[in-house]
């Protein structure tokens, strides 16, 4: 375990308080909206804002931290920002400072994405990065499954006391700022010139970046063109018969699942190959969709949902840990960044996507549809993607 540093121990608490702190609010957000007035559109609008804004300012400030040779700082004031947007949320409850609200939870979280990866890419090896990302994505989806049943414990006790949530989620959300005062930049880091940068002057990467880096980006952009919000698997299961209860244990299994197997996977990634995981993690993927396009029975949606669980293991933490093998040291938080924001802007298009088929059509349709454009793009990254040497 040498290749945990400390560095990257303060990182993964940090990331399990928070995500502890937002999967504490994600069950009940839409509930708590609606209990404030918030029609099913608003809601909509109000989320899409929300990830627009966070996919613009993750490449952005990805850029500005390769500028300026900075990471902690972006760092720890993107995770100030996700942490006083809790209370905020409670405080508030007209439309515009909601709106608000939510945009800095979303924003602070484009403010820290890139810096974050990059110091994460630096603390390892091209022979550790597997591990490395890995071991963080599991403390960091630890908090997916401890907030949602820490939400359930409470409102067992205080049902639809949705509002006393978000201030119990701030308390985390202070640990985790707290903690990452610990971190330190590295001071071997060249700081760079001072030059401005302008807020879409991270698109002018892709035609600097490497050829591998474009085309492995468009495979990845792709698939998430496809990969639709989870709600849609969490409505498929309602819609075959479990009730909410089950629904939401079935969506902290998943998480459990993730948050035990990232780690493990990571360090046979690093033996097995990145680009051989990450396209088994796709396989995965393909599987359970085509198993939700055809199951009705509860016990196979539990094992479609294991099997969800190692997929997000197999893929979240290895395309960013093989990304920075494919980049200049330097131009880690820019790509890094950069994809993050394109990803944020495709899943909005992709829930879109998916909820135009199921309307139009049925729910089988969204899960055969994107079940094979996954072997098709698996198809794609195997042949047009070829694994190259780390950059320095």
């Amino acid at each position: 375990m040498k290749y945990i540093t400390r560095t990257v121990w303060i990182l993964s608490i940090v990331s399990l308080f928070t995500d502890t702190a937002s999967e504490m609010l994600y069950p009940i957000m839409p509930l708590y909206l609606k209990s404030i007035g918030f029609s099913i559109i608003l809601i909509g609008v109000l989320e899409g804002v929300a990830e627009a804004t966070a996919g613009l300012s993750k490449g952005y400030f990805g850029k500005l931290s390769d500028n300026t040779g900075k990471r902690v700082p972006f760092v720890q004031l993107g995770y100030a920002f996700s942490a006083v947007s809790k209370p905020l949320l409670a405080l508030f409850i007209y439309p515009l400072w909601v709106f608000f609200a939510r945009t800095i939870d979303r924003f602070g979280k484009g403010i820290r994405t890139g810096a974050r990866d990059a110091i994460l890419s630096e603390e390892a090896t091209p022979a550790t990065k597997g591990k490395v990302f890995g071991f963080h994505r599991s403390m960091d989806t630890l908090g997916a499954v401890l907030g949602p049943a820490l939400a359930l414990l409470y409102l067992y006790f205080y049902p639809e006391d949705y509002r006393t949530l978000f201030f119990i989620a701030f308390i985390p959300g202070v640990l985790a700022v707290a903690a990452s005062l610990y971190l330190k930049d590295n001071r071997e880091r060249v700081v760079k010139s001072k030059t401005t940068t302008p807020l879409f002057s991270f698109l002018h990467y892709w035609k600097d970046s490497p050829e591998s880096y474009r085309r492995l980006l468009i495979g990845l952009l792709a698939f998430t063109l496809f990969n639709s919000s989870d709600v849609f698997l969490l409505l498929k299961a309602k819609q075959a018969g479990l009730d909410d209860t089950m629904i939401i244990g079935v969506y902290i299994f998943y998480n459990l699942v993730y948050a035990l197997f990232a780690f493990p996977l990571g360090i046979v990634a690093d033996n097995f190959g990145l680009k051989k995981m990450y396209l088994a993690g796709l396989a995965l993927f393909a599987l359970v969709y085509f198993g939700m396009a055809t199951t009705h029975s509860t016990y196979v949606f539990f094992g479609l949902f294991f099997l969800y669980g190692v997929y997000a293991a197999a893929t979240e933490g290895i395309s960013k840990a093989w990304i920075s093998n494919m980049v200049d040291k330097k131009d880690t938080a820019t790509a890094i960044g950069t994809y993050s924001g394109f990803q944020s802007i495709c899943t909005m298009l992709a829930s879109s996507l998916a909820g135009f088929i199921w309307f139009q059509f049925r729910a089988s349709a969204v899960f055969l549809v994107t079940g094979v454009a996954t072997l098709l793009i698996i198809a794609y990254l195997l042949f047009a993607v070829q694994t190259v040497a780390a950059k320095v």
